[in-house]
């Protein structure tokens, strides 16, 4: 596994960021489940972030064994289909905790439901600690309330534990005027605002999860992270991404501007 990539400053006030991670990435190329492969992929460059200096707190969505809105259309109630998708998060977190302690990494499990024999229970003065002490922290079945997704989960447990950044990592380079799979006029957006977000209903994280980051002001950076490598090109300042900021006058930038 390589692990020659080297992290740079991209912004000095970036240094503790949240990392969110979709669940259906580790799948690797697999219809369901964990790909060992693709998630030992990833924590090595997490591990080479953390290697350099990074404070990084991680969110993991289930959606590669089992997504509650899916579950709730089908019949489910929402609740009981949004419990089972937080507890298919705390699996994927451990295992991914596992691939981390692979390449030395410190790290904690921290989850918002209670299972002491399975992991620690959330409370954000100990998961400061953890950070303090240079442990990766990897917070677990989301909120803890059905209703809210992983990506709101990560929004609150940010602004919880003073992170600087949220990195939303995706199957694209960033945000799309529309979805870049499907439309060949999709335009890349290099920045654009928490306002534009909204108003054009841009899905690349829900609107309560938006909101809060628009509140407080914490930036989102959105980038691919199919790509070997490129977390640590993107905290370099290099390759694609796009930055959700403020609505302090930053608008929308096209590729070709």
């Amino acid at each position: 596994m390589c692990s020659s990539w080297v992290c740079g400053v991209m912004d000095r006030k970036y240094h503790r960021i949240l990392l969110k991670i979709s669940g259906e990435f580790l799948m690797g190329d697999l219809d369901f489940g964990l790909d060992v492969k693709t998630i030992d992929r990833i924590a090595n460059e997490v591990s080479v972030a953390h290697s350099n200096g990074y404070e990084i707190c991680i969110v993991i969505g289930g959606g590669n064994i089992f997504r509650g809105v899916s579950a709730a259309s089908y019949g489910m109630h929402r609740a009981a289909a949004d419990n089972i998708g937080m507890l298919a998060t705390v699996m994927n977190s451990v295992a991914f905790q596992n691939s981390l302690e692979k390449f030395g990494v410190s790290s904690r499990v921290m989850s918002a439901i209670v299972m002491p024999t399975v992991c620690e229970p959330y409370v954000r003065r100990k998961a400061l600690r953890h950070m303090e002490k240079r442990r990766v922290v990897i917070c677990a079945a989301g909120s803890g309330n059905p209703y809210f997704t992983t990506d709101t989960a990560a929004a609150l447990r940010a602004l919880e534990i003073g992170c600087d950044v949220i990195m939303k990592a995706t199957k694209v380079q960033g945000v799309y005027t529309s979805d870049p799979e499907k439309s060949a006029d999709a335009q890349f957006m290099e920045k654009i605002s928490y306002r534009e977000v909204i108003e054009k209903d841009i899905r690349v994280m829900d609107h309560t999860a938006i909101s809060l980051a628009r509140e407080n002001k914490i930036p989102i950076i959105v980038f691919s992270i199919k790509e070997e490598g490129n977390l640590c090109d993107v905290l370099s300042g290099n390759g694609h991404y796009s930055t959700i900021v403020p609505d302090d006058g930053d608008s929308s930038r096209g590729k070709d501007d």
